[in-house]
C-alpha cells in the first residue's frame, strides 16, 4: 500500500507542477500495429492501423502537417515529424494513443528535421536535418532528454539504425551506405551500376536483410524523361553482405517507394500510386502476394510494430562518442 500511495503522490505532484508524465506510464500496443501518414482535411496526419488495413485511426488530429511516424523499440512511444512550431519541421514524441505530444528539442537551431530513426535501446535517435540557408542535409545523432546533437554524416539522408546498434544504414549520394558508429568507417555494399537512385533502407528485425527503393535502369536526369525514370523506381531486398539481391515489386507499375520490412521478415510495406493517389500495400517476400491496405485520399510511408519482437538490445555505452550537455532547466 505504501508503494501505491507513493506512486499516486508522485503523479499528483507532476500534474500540479505541469510536468509531463514520463513515458514509463504509456502503454504499448499488445497487438501488431502499423503507423502511416494520410491526408485528412487537406493536411498530413499520423494514422495507425492493423496489419490487414483495418481500424484506421487518426492519432494526431492537428491542423499542422504530421508525418514520418516511427515506433520506439518497446512500442510505448511514437516519434514523428511536424511543422506545428512556426512552419519549421521538427521532431515530436507522443504516446501510442496520440496523447502527451511534446517537442524533442527546445530552443534548437532552425533546421528542417526528417527521417527519424530510433536506436535499438530507445535512448538515442538519428535523423536528417536540412539547413534552411545552405539547403544541405546532415545526419545527426542525439540522446533523448539532452539538448546536444552529434554530427554523423554530411550530405546524408534516410538513416536506419541497425538492430544490433553498431551501425547506421543511410543514403550518401544515391547509394546505401553503412556507417560504423564506433569507427565512423563507411562501406557501400552494392556497386553503383547495380541499382541507381537508392533510397530509404529498412532493416529486418535481426539485421540480416535490408529493403530499399531503387532503379535498375540507366537514370536519365533531364526534365523531358524525368517521369520515365521515376516510374521505374521499385522495391528491392538484399542480404546484409550484398548477396541475394532481388526485386520485389514489378517495375511496370507506378513509382514505388518507402519500403518497410515486417518484424517477422515475411512481408514488406511500400507506397505506390493506385488509380491516381498514393496508397500503401504489402507484399509477401516469398509468395509475391500483394495486399492493398489503404484506400484514402493519399497515404504513404509506414512503420511496423509487433510486441512479439519488441525486445531492445542491451545499451552500448561505447556508441556515445560525445560528452552531452546538461539538460536545460
Amino acid at each position: 500500500m505504501k508503494i501505491v500511495s507513493l506512486l499516486v503522490s508522485i503523479i499528483i505532484n507532476l500534474l500540479m507542477f505541469n510536468v509531463s508524465i514520463p513515458p514509463l506510464f504509456a502503454r504499448a500496443s499488445t497487438t501488431p500495429k502499423i503507423l502511416f501518414t494520410s491526408v485528412s482535411h487537406s493536411n498530413y496526419e499520423v494514422f495507425i492501423m492493423n496489419p490487414d488495413g483495418s481500424e484506421q485511426v487518426n492519432l494526431t488530429q492537428h491542423p499542422a502537417n504530421d508525418q514520418q511516424a516511427v515506433w520506439s523499440p518497446s512500442g510505448d512511444q511514437i516519434l514523428f515529424v511536424s511543422d506545428r512550431s512556426g512552419g519549421i519541421k521538427d521532431l515530436y514524441l507522443m504516446n501510442p494513443d496520440g496523447s502527451n505530444v511534446r517537442r524533442v528539442f527546445k530552443g534548437n537551431r532552425k533546421t528542417h528535421k526528417s527521417s527519424p530513426a530510433w536506436s535499438p535501446d530507445g535512448r538515442q535517435i538519428a535523423y536528417s536535418a536540412m539547413d534552411s540557408d545552405s539547403r544541405r542535409f546532415t545526419i545527426y545523432i542525439a540522446t533523448l532528454g539532452k539538448e546536444k546533437e552529434e554530427e554523423l554524416v554530411i550530405d546524408g539522408t534516410d538513416p536506419a539504425w541497425s538492430p544490433d546498434g553498431t551501425e547506421i544504414a543511410c543514403i550518401i549520394g544515391d547509394r546505401v551506405t553503412f556507417v560504423d558508429l564506433r569507427t565512423r568507417e563507411r562501406k557501400q555494399f552494392l556497386p553503383k551500376k547495380a541499382i541507381q537512385w537508392q533510397r530509404l533502407p529498412s532493416w529486418s528485425a535481426i539485421g540480416d536483410k535490408l529493403v530499399f527503393s531503387g532503379n535498375n535502369h540507366a537514370v536519365v536526369r533531364d526534365r523531358q524523361h524525368r517521369n520515365e525514370w521515376r516510374d521505374k523506381n521499385t522495391i528491392f531486398i538484399v542480404n546484409r553482405d550484398g548477396t541475394g539481391l532481388r526485386q520485389l515489386v514489378d517495375e511496370t507499375g507506378p513509382y514505388a517507394w518507402s519500403p518497410e520490412l515486417s518484424p517477422d521478415g515475411r512481408e514488406v510495406l511500400y507506397t505506390q500510386a493506385i488509380n491516381g493517389p498514393y496508397q500503401i500495400s504489402k507484399i509477401n517476400v516469398q509468395s509475391g502476394v500483394l495486399t492493398q491496405l489503404t484506400d484514402n485520399i493519399w497515404s504513404f510511408g509506414g512503420d511496423w510494430f509487433d510486441p512479439t519482437y519488441a525486445l531492445p538490445v542491451s545499451p552500448q555505452p561505447y556508441l556515445l562518442t560525445t560528452t552531452w550537455g546538461m539538460v536545460k532547466k
